[in-house]
């Protein structure tokens, strides 16, 4: 099933193109405004009680003192890189509210059997609740493990719901829902497509595209994988992908984090203020309390939603922001990119300063107008010194980015203008080399399977497909 179901370029082009175009403009002032601004007045020399006054942090015993937060982001910076840590959190903290959550352990998570298993033992384990938010819940297969489970621990007790993107999973039959719902579990779409289906919570191109599973508020999943069927296999070893047609099979290529720590109350909050603010019928159950923790959790992790009732994106200026902090390295890995000029701007200018600035993009998509709209930016972005990338093997769905090493997110967010003013997004950003270790580590292995675009291969590029280029730029903001 594609991530972007072909009836919305049907039922919602025009409501999206005024919304993207209408939220663009704030989006757009970020560039010259706070996220730039911020950016530029950092010092090249940040000590770690200079970050410890900036920031809030919140530990397995509550919120820490000044001086325990001193104390973690020095143990953060002795895994190396600590004065670009320390910049990007001042950053940060300049423009926006920084609530970072300590004691976390964090695991990587690549493409969908490894997912889902983590997923499948950590509601096997569940005592207390399972809360599940996804774009799409399509009836395929694992969908239907995921329901036989789901039916089966709300049977021994645990609290189980799931909300669900109505437009995102248009495809998945009604009975599919009803079967979860006879079972006891409290299933709610989020703004339907019918405005007669909950009448007062309608808005066709307002969509909640982020995906969230929480197990007794202690284990937490977030990232781009939705509970579909092309995550029925890994994405390695496979041919070069040739014809559109290749982007519907089985073995997508993704990321998502698990999360066992503090930060996953904030994740679960994301979910239950959506279940809030949806109107859904029945009242999720009080939060679970959290279990202990082992004493190696170290992880630092920072939960960022956004909106369209935002009055700026959030993940975007984060995004904005950490690439103009850059003195290092950018590594960016996008299924979706058509970011509009304020976003070419920051990589531009960040590779001219000398940053080594990468990006993996798709070499096929199932949604072909935003590949050719992202493809549109590449000959400025060559010209500036940016070095891109297309995943030769497999539908690439993964929205990711490692920042001088120290600053890793992994989400739902894309690079483009639906996530940036039209969706609910989640992301996930934790601090430290030894994180953004294992993301470089995942960014290099699908380097050897991606082709490098270089100026003189660019150039060589037919007449038809810069039409597609020119033609897709001009509705950029839709996509």
């Amino acid at each position: 099933m594609s991530a972007r179901p072909a009836v919305f370029g049907l039922a919602a082009a025009g409501l999206a193109l005024a919304a993207g175009l209408q939220s663009g403009c704030a989006i757009g002032a970020l560039r010259s405004d706070e996220a730039a601004q911020a950016a530029a007045a950092v010092p090249a020399r940040v000590s770690a009680s200079a970050v410890a006054r900036a920031v809030d942090v919140t530990g397995r015993r509550g919120r820490l003192s000044a001086a325990q937060r001193e104390a973690l982001i020095q143990r953060i910076g002795a895994q190396g890189g600590a004065n670009q840590l320390n910049r990007h959190l001042l950053a940060m903290a300049s423009f926006d509210e920084v609530d970072l959550f300590a004691h976390n352990q964090t695991t990587l998570l690549i493409d969908g059997p490894s997912t889902f298993a983590a997923m499948f033992a950590a509601i096997e384990q569940a005592r207390q609740s399972v809360l599940l938010q996804s774009y799409i819940i399509e009836d395929a297969a694992i969908s239907q493990r995921l329901a036989e489970l789901l039916a089966r621990k709300r049977a021994q007790g645990v609290a189980v719901a799931v909300l669900y993107d109505d437009l995102g999973s248009i495809g998945t039959p009604r009975q599919f829902l009803q079967a979860l719902q006879a079972a006891g579990v409290p299933t709610c779409a989020f703004n339907p497509v019918s405005p007669f289906k909950r009448p007062g919570y309608w808005g066709i191109s307002h969509r909640d595209h982020r995906k969230i599973l929480t197990v007794d508020r202690g284990t937490g999943f977030t990232g781009g994988i939705n509970i579909s069927a092309v995550y029925a296999s890994g994405s390695f070893g496979r041919a070069r992908l040739r014809t559109a047609s290749d982007a519907q099979r089985s073995g997508w290529r993704d990321t998502q984090v698990r999360l066992q720590g503090p930060a996953v109350a904030a994740l679960e909050d994301v979910m239950r203020k959506t279940w809030a603010d949806q109107g859904c019928r029945t009242p999720l159950p009080a939060p679970a309390s959290a279990p202990a923790l082992a004493p190696a959790a170290a992880d630092v992790v920072r939960i960022v939603p956004s909106g369209p009732d935002d009055a700026d994106s959030r993940i975007y200026a984060m995004l904005l922001n950490a690439i103009d902090t850059a003195s290092r390295s950018v590594q960016l890995t996008m299924a979706y990119f058509a970011p509009g000029q304020e976003m070419v701007d920051a990589l531009c200018d960040a590779a001219r300063r000398g940053v080594d600035v990468r990006l993996i993009l798709p070499s096929i998509s199932d949604f072909a107008p935003v590949l050719h709209a992202g493809r549109s930016h590449y000959q400025r972005l060559l010209e500036a010194g940016v070095r891109l990338y297309e995943l030769d093997d497999a539908v690439l769905h993964a929205k990711t980015a490692v920042i001088d090493g120290v600053v890793s997110t992994v989400g739902s967010s894309n690079m483009d203008w639906r996530s940036f003013v039209a969706n609910n997004e989640v992301n996930a950003v934790v601090f430290g080399e030894n994180f953004g270790s294992a993301m470089d580590t995942v960014f290099q292995n699908d380097l050897r399977r991606s082709t490098e675009i270089t100026p003189a291969l660019w150039a060589q590029r037919p007449l038809a497909q810069r039409a597609k280029e020119s033609l897709a730029r001009l509705f950029e903001r839709l996509w």
